[in-house]
């Protein structure tokens, strides 16, 4: 069995058991106790599985990884994506950006441009961008997270409703193959609707780990999309949704 076969095969497990030990796994696939960590760090790393004591575990519905280790994960590919959606954002536009590390490397990628007007609900987005001097940086009112400099709240959503801009680039949690688009935070998805409800075009950057991740709270839908950002093909399921929404698919 080949590295992609035992490691869909392992998710499979984890999925079917709540719980697997490298023992286990290593009994079962019949290989080393090596292999079975190379694996499992790899599918960890993508968001795929959550490593505990001993072995793996799926991945929380329920509660976001730490904001210092999403910073880190997947960077190179966050880099890719953010140059890619930056070259579909002209000079001089008007955008949304929300919470999120993608969004934050997206606003380095945005540095190039010239006279872009952003407004955000991401107080590291707006320092990213503070200092370009012929960009206008506007800041959501409302409660800031501690965790992440998320701003979000019925004040963040009323000042949102301000506004009608060209571009809302969005980040996400994860993505069902039904198409539902999913986050964590009951308070950022409304902050995060209101950005979709206020934008002409709606850029959505997600890295290939978000189509392994489920969590709790809807945000919206795929069809409600202008244009996916990734760095590989999506499930099947989810291409055909792209193709029946017209929704534009980037790969970088």
């Amino acid at each position: 069995m080949n590295q992609q076969f035992r490691q869909d095969a392992i998710i499979e497990l984890v999925r079917q058991h709540g719980y697997m030990s490298i023992e286990q796994l290593t009994d079962h696939f019949a290989v080393t106790p090596q292999t079975i960590r190379r694996d499992l760090n790899t599918l960890a790393n993508d968001g795929r599985v959550r490593r505990v004591h001993g072995g793996v575990g799926i991945e929380s519905s329920t509660v976001n990884t730490a904001y210092s280790t999403r910073k880190t994960l997947h960077l190179e590919e966050k880099e890719r994506i953010a140059r890619c959606l930056a070259a579909h954002i002209p000079n001089d536009a008007s955008l949304f950006i929300n919470i999120g590390t993608s969004n934050e490397v997206i606003a380095q990628a945005l540095l190039d441009h010239q006279g872009l007007e952003i407004i955000t609900n991401n107080l590291n987005v707006a320092a990213i961008l503070q200092h370009k001097e012929d960009f206008t940086v506007i800041i959501a009112g409302g409660q800031v997270r501690s965790r992440d400099g998320g701003i979000i709240g019925e004040a963040t959503i009323d000042f949102i409703n301000q506004f009608k801009v060209d571009y809302g680039i969005i980040g996400i949690s994860g993505i069902d193959e039904d198409g539902s688009l999913l986050e964590f935070d009951y308070q950022e998805v409304r902050v995060a609707q209101a950005i979709i409800a206020n934008s002409r075009r709606v850029y959505l950057a997600a890295d290939y780990s978000k189509f392994h991740r489920n969590p709790v709270v809807r945000q919206g839908n795929i069809a409600q999309l202008d244009a996916l950002f990734t760095d590989r093909k999506p499930p099947e399921a989810i291409q055909r949704l792209l193709t029946q929404h017209d929704v534009a698919l980037h790969l970088a």
